[in-house]
């Protein structure tokens, strides 16, 4: 069961690589074009990128969300995998999540429509919280 577990971990390791390097084949181009110096990135946020095409932009902030929720994902499906408590149903909800969260960064990098992002979010982060609710009920028994 633990192979199980953790090949739903390293696809979203996966594809946040292809995310970044998705990044990296529009941002760095956006950059040279807006003839941005590249120390002008120095902070995210407002401000700092503002001038560059949304496209560019939006793929950058998807692998930004690819470092932030996820990583609760990896730790809680270590945690899963090393106490010996994963179940099929486990690895059902830890698909689900990175299935979600694909579709999430798709959406994302490419139409962005914030109310169909917004939906995937929520959908993946209940399995997350549903994923974490079992694990923490097992840990407790």
């Amino acid at each position: 069961m633990t192979h199980a577990l953790l090949t739903p971990v390293v696809t979203l390791i996966i594809w946040s690589l292809v995310m970044w390097v998705w990044m990296l084949a529009t941002r760095l181009p956006a950059m040279r074009k807006a003839k941005m110096h590249p120390q002008a990135a120095k902070h995210t946020g407002a401000g700092s990128t503002d001038n560059l095409p949304s496209e560019a932009r939006q793929v950058a902030d998807n692998y930004n969300h690819l470092m932030e929720q996820p990583t609760i994902f990896y730790a809680l499906v270590l945690a899963i995998a090393i106490a010996g408590f994963g179940q099929m149903l486990d690895v059902w909800l830890a698909w689900g999540y990175v299935v979600l969260r694909i579709a999430h960064s798709i959406l994302q990098a490419t139409i962005n429509i914030v109310m169909y992002r917004f939906y995937l979010f929520v959908a993946s982060t209940l399995l997350l919280i549903m994923l974490a609710a079992r694990t923490g009920t097992a840990l407790l028994m």
